[in-house]
């Protein structure tokens, strides 16, 4: 009877001590979602966290900045990731998110090599857009059709878009697409095609356009001689938990900043020359010191 009673307590025990073990080794979870612009570098930053941090189990999705502000709103993820301020969404309550500036993004027209045509003026640009143009010939260009192709609304690459390009004009009715890899693939095979990226998903099967004679480059960005760009944010409700801070932290790291940003085509926010704001007022970064 002892003997038996000792064994039950030795099984009891080891029990107790298996739980315990699960429980202090359970992983942290943190879910992004939201902007596809922003998608390729947080999900390479997460991969190289992973590494060192095996107690975080990191998930990332696209969907869109509306909808990565509308989930983290809603509790439903850890971070919502936008090309634009939480302020531009319609229906997101601005006091409940906290905002975490990671990179800056450039935005910059692509064309497909077909339509013959590498430099338009701003105003020839919004032209194309609202419908004025129906042909690049009419633009020096060769004589094939021109083919919108827009980002779905709810988008914060095509808001970002609207806002630097646009100034209040409406585009007309196009195609809409709801990430930057399927506009990438759309505007190389389309004939005549034209939208617009994020510089990390431009490439030689297509033409990024100049404006004003100006090239879509980092180097342009920084002191706004290219007009076209945005913040990337990531945002989380309220002060980030620990494990999410941490992360965040990282994202604006040295090792992140200096080498994946700049390898990905981002922009570090600490190299720009200029800020700029929600009604996207730039202001140089020597008045922002004075």
């Amino acid at each position: 009877m002892k003997k038996a009673i000792i064994i039950f307590s030795t099984l009891v025990l080891a029990f107790i001590l298996t739980g315990c073990g699960q429980k202090t080794s359970q992983k942290q979870n943190i879910t992004i979602v939201g902007s596809t612009a922003l998608q390729p570098m947080v999900e390479l930053a997460a991969e190289e966290y992973q590494r060192d941090h095996t107690d975080v189990t990191i998930t990332v999705q696209g969907g869109g900045s509306g909808t990565g502000l509308s989930q983290v709103q809603a509790g439903a993820v850890t971070i919502g990731n936008s090309d634009v301020f939480a302020s531009e969404m319609p229906g997101i309550k601005v006091n409940e998110l906290v905002d975490h500036k990671v990179a800056v993004l450039g935005l910059a027209p692509v064309v497909n090599k077909e339509s013959g045509v590498t430099d338009l003026t701003m105003k020839q640009l919004r032209d194309v857009f609202r419908g004025k143009y129906t042909n690049w010939k009419q633009l020096g260009g060769k004589n094939v059709p021109i083919v919108l192709i827009n980002r779905a609304e709810g988008s914060g690459t095509r808001r970002a878009f609207e806002k630097s390009v646009m100034v209040g004009q409406k585009m007309a009715k196009a195609q809409e697409q709801d990430s930057n890899g399927t506009v990438q693939r759309m505007v190389t095979s389309t004939p005549g095609a034209i939208s617009y990226l994020a510089f990390s998903y431009m490439n030689k099967d297509m033409t990024s356009l100049k404006i004003n004679g100006v090239k879509p480059t980092a180097a342009n960005v920084k002191d706004n001689s290219w007009k076209i760009w945005a913040y990337e944010h990531m945002y989380t409700k309220g002060q980030p938990n620990k494990q999410a801070k941490q992360f965040l932290e990282y994202m604006n790291s040295d090792l992140v900043q200096d080498k994946l940003v700049k390898t990905l085509g981002y922009i570090p926010i600490n190299e720009m020359q200029v800020t700029k704001d929600e009604n996207d007022k730039v202001i140089s970064q020597t008045e922002v010191e004075k």
